[in-house]
């Protein structure tokens, strides 16, 4: 088998970068370790800057995401009981809209043209800096794939990060002495838009993937494990850390979903080794306090796709030569805001009660500052790439 560019990868960051490769008219296959049924129960977030919103519109796979998204002009933090909305609109004009990054999958795999694998096993990269090439196995048979290009969209755990040499790659790494225990529930949310609360028991996030389904949040430890929580606990927690209104109008009900989500900062450096390019959480990862991962994963292959498109159409190198120097200026300043969220928004046993009175105090500066709040709105709502 031969191809323009391999995908590594069949998440929301793979299949976006396959199906604008596809209306450009190059060729590409996308290989995938897991099968379809389990890449799509995947349960993640789904706050999408306007960006990605665009991206959807561009890749003319928007219809649901149009029909069915939420738009949220705004976002409630909490300390302690005191309430403050961040006004987006307001304050830079724009907004998010809440659409599932499983809907989001959903609609890229629905409108796939090429060529998808699904269920490679033992996936190895053959070659990135001469004639690169991906192989894998199913079914007892070793397959082979060469190719121009290989895109890494694989996850953090995946194959393609790990194949480049230790001494040629640079990571930096932030792991938080907490989690987020998360369940989802068919009950309408508790509001319209999204709550971020502090409490000194933790943090807690209310939060939505439709009218009629809701996703929560309560900061545990890293060692906390699920089976300690029933329903009831959860509920009985959550309300503790939301100021007396919110809790009142929680409407609670038994969880169809519930996990916990480890919290790091990690990002990689450079993003292309000859032939490859990492992107998405091959390259990245975010808190999801701010609500980037999903989108940088789209800001990423977004650039890539140009990139490969300026290079097939118009025998141009310059923008895969400058992918990773800018992806990386916009992964950056999305580490910066999400780590400054968690920041003011969890609570850091290390720190004691310093600690708590300098989030205080940031908390009371936003709340005065509408300068501070026109930064958190323009960081929220995404900044250009």
């Amino acid at each position: 088998m031969r191809t323009q560019v391999a995908i590594i990868g069949a998440g929301p960051a793979g299949l976006m970068l396959g199906r604008l490769l596809d209306l450009a008219g190059i060729d590409n296959v996308i290989i995938e370790r897991k099968s379809a049924d389990y890449v799509l129960g995947r349960i993640r977030a789904g706050v999408l800057e306007q960006g990605s919103v665009d991206l959807m519109e561009r890749a003319q796979v928007a219809g649901r995401l149009r029909a069915e998204g939420l738009i949220h002009h705004g976002t409630d933090l909490s300390f302690d009981g005191d309430r403050l909305r961040i006004d987006f609109a307001g304050l830079v004009g724009k907004h998010v809209t809440v659409y599932g990054q499983t809907e989001v999958t959903r609609d890229l795999m629905e409108a796939r043209q090429g060529n998808t694998i699904y269920e490679a096993g033992n996936v190895a990269i053959h070659d990135f800096d001469g004639n690169p090439a991906v192989s894998w196995e199913q079914d007892g048979v070793t397959h082979r794939l060469d190719c121009d290009y290989i895109a890494g969209c694989d996850g953090y755990h995946g194959v393609s990060r790990a194949s480049v040499p230790q001494e040629a790659l640079t990571t930096f790494e932030r792991t938080y002495p907490f989690g987020w225990l998360g369940i989802l529930v068919d009950k309408p949310p508790v509001a319209h838009e999204l709550i971020y609360a502090h409490h000194e028991r933790g943090f807690a996030l209310c939060s939505q993937r439709s009218n009629t389904r809701s996703r929560y949040y309560v900061q545990v430890p890293t060692d906390e494990k699920v089976e300690n929580w029933s329903d009831d606990r959860f509920w009985d927690e959550l309300r503790l850390r939301l100021n007396p209104e919110t809790a009142e109008a929680l409407q609670t009900g038994p969880s169809i979903e519930k996990s916990i989500a480890p919290l790091r900062s990690f990002v990689a450096e450079p993003l292309r080794f000859g032939k490859l390019f990492l992107a998405g959480d091959a390259a990245h990862i975010v808190p999801p306090t701010g609500a980037k991962g999903l989108n940088l994963a789209m800001s990423d292959v977004a650039m890539l796709a140009d990139a490969m498109i300026e290079l097939y159409a118009e025998k141009s190198a310059a923008g895969i030569d400058n992918y990773s120097q800018r992806a990386l200026a916009r992964i950056w300043k999305a580490e910066r805001f999400s780590w400054w969220m968690t920041s003011l928004l969890h609570t850091f046993p290390e720190t004691g009660r310093f600690g708590r009175r300098i989030q205080r105090a940031e908390f009371d500066y936003l709340s005065g500052s509408h300068a501070a709040q026109q930064v958190l709105a323009e960081n929220y709502v995404g900044l250009p790439a």
